[in-house]
């Protein structure tokens, strides 16, 4: 089962992915990931990827689909995997359906976390990260038993500089203009299923399994 999760910065779109892999027993794969898995082992396409940054050059899309092709076909991609912030752009998301295709293969399914703006905002202004081991929580709809403190490892929570209201602003805009046309396009396939993000993690993860579940 491939699959293509949609849907704005801190829609929860990350977070279902890393279930739908748990469960679905199938590798959540993010570009992220694959650049610093590609640098760390020292690979052609890691050093490819570490002379572009080295120059402050944003990686281009033939390169970032070369990777992600690199990457599905791990043998651990046998049973599919889902593709988490990837593609990006529209012409991200032609150079790899045109690859897939030669290569005899397709997406399954597209799915779409959907969120108005003005509630992704307010989510990401009670976000909060423990500063030691990375948990994450929200003040409102998850927070720590005591305040401030990591449930995990009792380390401080904090707000990542990522979920500066201003920073995520600036995110939310860039998405809409670059990333939001990928529905449109991926509707035309017939692949789109949306998933009402108002309704909380677990209903939203009953509908995202019904779906799933229909396709095997």
């Amino acid at each position: 089962m491939n699959i293509i999760m949609l849907g704005a910065p801190g829609s929860g779109k990350g977070t279902q992915a890393t279930r739908i892999a748990d469960v679905y027993n199938i590798p959540h794969i993010s570009t992220g990931d694959i650049f610093r898995e590609n640098i760390k082992n020292g690979t052609e396409l890691g050093k490819r990827a570490q002379e572009y940054m080295d120059k402050g050059e944003l990686v281009p899309d033939e390169f970032v689909c070369d990777l992600v092709i690199d990457r599905i076909h791990h043998d651990d991609c046998a049973n599919g995997y889902v593709l988490d912030g990837f593609p990006r752009t529209i012409p991200q998301a032609e150079i790899f359906d045109k690859a897939i295709a030669n290569a005899g293969e397709k997406i399954d399914v597209a799915l779409l976390m959907e969120l108005e703006d003005e509630i992704l905002i307010e989510r990401m202004e009670g976000r909060r990260v423990c500063a030691k081991c990375g948990a994450g929580y929200h003040v409102k709809n998850m927070p720590s038993k005591v305040e401030g403190i990591c449930d995990e490892c009792g380390g401080e929570l904090i707000i990542r500089k990522d979920d500066n209201i201003e920073t995520f602003k600036n995110r939310l805009v860039e998405y809409n203009e670059k990333t939001a046309p990928l529905v449109p396009y991926y509707e035309k396939q017939g692949l789109v299923k949306k998933i009402d993000g108002k309704k909380g993690l677990e209903p939203c993860w009953a509908d995202i399994t019904g779906i799933l579940d229909s396709l095997k």
